[in-house]
């Protein structure tokens, strides 16, 4: 694969752009609660923007085009899962997080259980999300050095490097008002490539329903009860809701931009609103996957396809016109650039509140936490870029297995929340019990079962909130310590 000067320029202009932009949104961050959660009062329908734009990475925007094009539409069960958890999560978890000031998600674990709660549950946080997301700027680069040809630890360089500066200086506010720009640049670029799609099929959209149809890439619901197939419709709903409701109700990534918001209604609006334009997005993406079936079912490429997730990159790259494909190579640093971050700030900020502050006392002072959560903000900007250049190394399996751990590790800390939500009588001792025997349930579950994916949070809150159940039999609730 080969890019074209004027393609590479684009590229770079949109780099630059975003950077300049990030610093000068971000300009007046000089307090921690600006840097944290954005002074707490920006407009819902940024956070929206933001959330969606956070979930939506460049594996997200190949691969599911990809996944239309070998199989169906079957993984829109999944979104509509996800839709209904988020109002779970407006309903039972965003409620705790406006009961005083709170900066991260683990602070409800502290004041519930106690500060080795938070720290627990606010290192697992830290360590898989820096680990996890180091990983996917790996495979973002990955794509992108397959795409122009730019050597891997520079492509994981320019991606890492233009993400951290203006999250170093802007904080919470430019990642918030960056995202923006990524998602109107990743969206638009999709609609761009459906619409030039469309315009290649003879007939246009009923052409790709035709040829689509007969294919049966248009099935949308599979009824099975396989517990093995993550894209049936009860793995997409049950499984969904459970997974929506450790991603966006206890993962700081997410917690953080609710904390952001003027109130509580806000963060609701955002939150279920948000969920709508998941499906809808996700709707788009399938969609393009069907139309590129259609339309290398009429023109065959030379090569066959070797995975299913490069057909998108191929198309961009041998069928746009100069200048939208640099658009798009623009749509997918964007998608990556979002997540990485959201990613850096959310770290940042919960080794900030839960790890340093505790430890530190008295010291703790709004101007050292200002300065310590910008230099976090850089040292884990080079761990994920360590990561990410490390990656070249790893089994593709490996790889795969990391990310599914962190996947998993939002039920167990969801199996913790539960805990100090539905059961009075749960206290500190107990709840680091079920944590404990959680991770190490789930571990064993990923690695040595074939249960789907969509199930990992709801199976691993319910470990993990049996086992702390269980164990407070045995250690009863003593008065919870004052959270540092």
């Amino acid at each position: 694969m080969s890019v074209r000067p004027a393609d590479l320029a684009i590229l770079a202009a949109y780099l630059l752009g975003v950077l300049i932009w990030g610093l000068w949104i971000g300009r007046g961050s000089r307090s921690v609660t600006d840097y944290m959660v954005g002074g707490r009062h920006l407009p819902w329908w940024l956070i929206l923007v933001s959330i969606v734009a956070t979930e939506t990475s460049t594996v997200t925007f190949l691969s599911i085009p990809g996944f239309a094009f070998g199989r169906d539409l079957t993984w829109l069960q999944i979104p509509l899962g996800f839709l209904l958890g988020r109002f779970a999560v407006a309903l039972f978890l965003l409620p705790h997080y406006f009961r005083g000031e709170l900066f991260t998600a683990y602070e409800v674990l502290a004041r519930r259980f106690g500060g080795a709660t938070q720290r627990v549950a606010s290192a697992l946080f830290v360590v898989t999300r820096t680990l996890a997301d180091g990983l996917r700027l790996f495979l973002t680069a990955l794509v992108l050095q397959e795409m122009t040809g730019i050597a891997l630890p520079w492509a994981v360089a320019a991606i890492g490097l233009t993400t951290v500066v203006y999250t170093y200086f802007g904080g919470m506010r430019a990642v918030l008002w960056t995202d923006l720009v990524q998602f109107v640049v990743y969206i638009g670029g999709a609609i761009v490539a459906f619409g030039l799609l469309l315009d290649r099929l003879p007939g246009g959209w009923s052409g790709l329903v035709a040829i689509g149809g007969e294919a049966g890439k248009l099935r949308t619901f599979d009824l099975s009860l396989d517990w093995a197939e993550p894209y049936a419709l009860w793995a997409g709903l049950l499984g969904g809701i459970f997974v929506t409701l450790g991603s966006h109700g206890v993962d700081q990534m997410m917690v953080q931009r609710y904390l952001c918001a003027r109130n509580l209604g806000d963060a609701r609006r955002a939150l279920t609103w948000g969920g709508f334009v998941i499906v809808a997005q996700f709707a788009l993406f399938l969609l393009i996957g069907v139309a590129l079936f259609a339309f290398y079912t009429i023109h065959p490429p030379a090569a066959a396809f070797e995975r299913t997730d490069r057909v998108f990159a191929r198309f961009i790259l041998d069928e746009m016109p100069v200048g939208v494909v640099g658009v798009l190579l623009g749509a997918i640093f964007a998608a990556a650039m979002s997540t990485l971050s959201s990613s850096l700030n959310s770290c940042a900020t919960a080794a900030t509140r839960d790890l340093y502050r505790p430890l530190a006392g008295a010291g703790a002072t709004p101007e050292r936490e200002l300065r310590m959560t910008r230099a976090l903000t850089a040292l884990f900007g080079a761990l994920q870029i360590a990561v990410g250049i490390g990656g070249q190394w790893l089994e593709s399996s490996v790889v795969a297995s990391v990310l599914g751990i962190a996947a998993f590790t939002t039920g167990i800390v969801l199996g913790v929340f539960f805990l100090g939500i539905l059961t009075p009588g749960v206290g500190q001792r107990a709840a680091l019990a079920g944590l404990v025997v959680g991770f190490a349930a789930m571990s064993a579950i990923y690695f040595a079962t074939p249960l789907a994916w969509p199930w990992y949070a709801l199976v691993g809150s319910l470990i993990t909130f049996g086992a702390g159940w269980s164990a407070s039999r045995v250690w009863p609730r003593r008065p919870a310590p004052a959270a540092a």
